[in-house]
């Protein structure tokens, strides 16, 4: 499947975020992390319906290679 490198890139910013959370001790700053991470998160599931009725794609599938390819890049490499 192609996947626009946008959604590839605001995948990462989620992930990233994501991945914020683990070194926040503090419980106001982890929910506020935790905030923007949902938000991230919001905003790259809004791109991928976009992205998938546009282009006549099932919205899950796409989701899923989009994760694929940003948490396991060497295997969506070959595809």
């Amino acid at each position: 499947m192609d996947i626009p490198e946008n959604l590839i890139e605001l995948e990462h910013k989620a992930e990233e975020e994501r991945g914020r959370l683990a070194s926040v001790t503090d419980d106001d700053e982890y929910q506020a992390q935790r905030q923007r991470w949902r938000d991230t998160a919001a905003v790259v599931q809004a791109a991928i319906a976009a992205h998938a009725e546009a282009a006549g794609l099932n919205r899950y599938e796409l989701e899923q290679a989009v994760k694929k390819a940003v948490r396991y890049p060497a295997e969506g490499a070959g595809e």
